[in-house]
């Protein structure tokens, strides 16, 4: 990855007048504009004189003293599953092209527009966010970071989120993850990702996937970076992160599903990383984690994304379900076949589920995995649907284990340069969030080691 400058470098330049607001927009938008990297994939649109404005708006108020944070002024773009005032949220859809521009921005977007974030353009994803995957048949795909002349998927559903902050397009993103969204892309553009405590930020302004996993988060370029993101997401004072020492950490690493079926290149950065660890004193402990193995029934008739995800798409894929991406609507569909009960015993397996793992990893200070079980696949060997599937599922299968038991959690990339991207997950139950920016921060240059 290009050596971007961290949120942190970035606010110092702009105070001490080494660069200015207009500068950072100008040469994102220079970075999205040029033909040959991957800009017109990355983005399905690019608010171009409106971040300008608010660049030099930013760099007016800094001159007299009245940023509304350090951060104001640096570019972050937003994922297109989001409201913005004056424009239509397509969710990379053409199903909502004839939709009704938003009336104001999501709480989400105002936050960071609060703290003087400049909105640089609507990034590409997979369409209504329903594949780990990232591709996307109506706008394109951006090539990932492995290998761009053989052409590797990026990671979804915050695909473009993603390739905009690995190439200098955006210095933050922002994203959701409802199975892995945030960290998934991270991990396969050797990037930082986060999904928060669901309920720590609103989900107003978004198009749902399923509000029962759903969550708002942050990609970018280090621990750091996102822990200032999230917190101006969660509404939440921007304090200093300390890091945690690796000396005396408590890691559970789960041997139950998470293990499973990993790439030969996944195993072996992950267990490289865990031996760094095990040098610097962390305390790492292989345990099962039965309680897993009840998620796969959970989601046999399509959990809850498909139920939940019908209930908003059904009249939508009546009059337009020819416009949709097929591997999607597929997907949705499933929901049809749930019925009420179907529903419920979810909501009761899910509850009892998060009280079983809670209880099981609470001597710990966090689980940690591989992100996900696979590197990222080839865009062309995807073409087959039963590849595709495999793909996908081992995609999103060990973020979604985080999201059915409510936590948190982060991917921090864990190869070394030169390598094929892999992501090390660090997860603690829902309300952990700061001691995961704490631990992953004290761990991030460790397994990399």
């Amino acid at each position: 990855m290009p050596d971007f400058s961290t949120l942190k470098k970035l606010a110092e330049d702009l105070e001490s007048g080494r660069t200015s607001s207009r500068k950072l927009v100008e040469a994102c938008i220079a970075k999205i504009a040029d033909p040959a990297g991957e800009g017109q994939r990355t983005f399905i649109h690019v608010d171009r004189d409106a971040a300008l404005v608010a660049a030099d708006a930013m760099d007016g108020l800094r001159k007299v003293k009245a940023a509304p944070s350090r951060y104001a002024g640096i570019p972050v773009s937003i994922k297109d599953l989001f409201d913005i005032k004056g424009q239509v949220t397509r969710a990379g859809s053409r199903a909502l092209d004839d939709s009704s521009p938003a009336e104001q921005d999501a709480p989400t977007v105002a936050r960071l527009r609060k703290a003087g974030f400049v909105v640089i353009g609507r990034t590409n994803m997979t369409e209504f966010a329903y594949s780990g995957i990232g591709i996307n048949p109506h706008y394109g795909t951006p090539k990932g970071a492995w290998n761009r002349a053989e052409g590797h998927v990026p990671g979804g559903s915050s695909s473009g989120a993603a390739v905009s902050v690995l190439d200098g397009m955006a210095h933050g993103a922002l994203g959701t993850d409802t199975g892995g969204s945030c960290r998934i892309p991270a991990a396969y553009n050797g990037i930082v990702g986060y999904k928060p405590t669901q309920r720590r930020v609103p989900l107003d302004g978004a198009v749902p996937l399923s509000f029962s996993l759903d969550s708002i988060g942050p990609l970018a370029r280090s621990v750091s970076c996102c822990a200032i993101l999230d917190a101006v997401l969660a509404n939440e004072l921007i304090g200093p992160l300390k890091p945690r020492p690796v000396k005396g950490m408590r890691l559970a690493v789960p041997t139950t599903i998470a293990l499973d079926d990993l790439d030969a290149a996944v195993a072996g950065t992950f267990e490289r990383a865990l031996k760094s660890l095990a040098d610097h004193g962390a305390i790492i402990e292989r345990m099962e984690m039965a309680e897993f193995h009840d998620i796969g029934p959970m989601n046999a008739k399509g959990g809850f994304a498909a139920s939940e995800s019908y209930a908003w798409h059904r009249y939508l894929l009546t009059s337009k379900g020819d416009v949709y991406d097929p591997r999607v609507s597929v997907r949705i569909m499933r929901g049809e076949a749930q019925s009420a009960a179907d529903y419920i015993d979810l909501l009761h397996e899910r509850r009892s589920l998060i009280a079983r793992v809670n209880a099981r990893i609470a001597p710990y200070d966090a689980l940690v995995l591989p992100t996900t079980a696979n590197t990222p696949p080839k865009i062309a060997d995807l073409a087959d649907d039963k590849e595709f599937t495999r793909e996908n599922l081992r995609a999103l299968r060990n973020c979604t284990l985080i999201n059915m038991i409510d936590g948190c959690a982060i991917s921090l990339p864990a190869h070394r340069e030169g390598e094929i991207p892999v992501g090390l997950m660090l997860a603690g139950a829902g309300g952990s969030d700061r001691c995961i920016f704490e631990l992953a921060a004290g761990m991030e240059a460790v397994i990399r080691v």
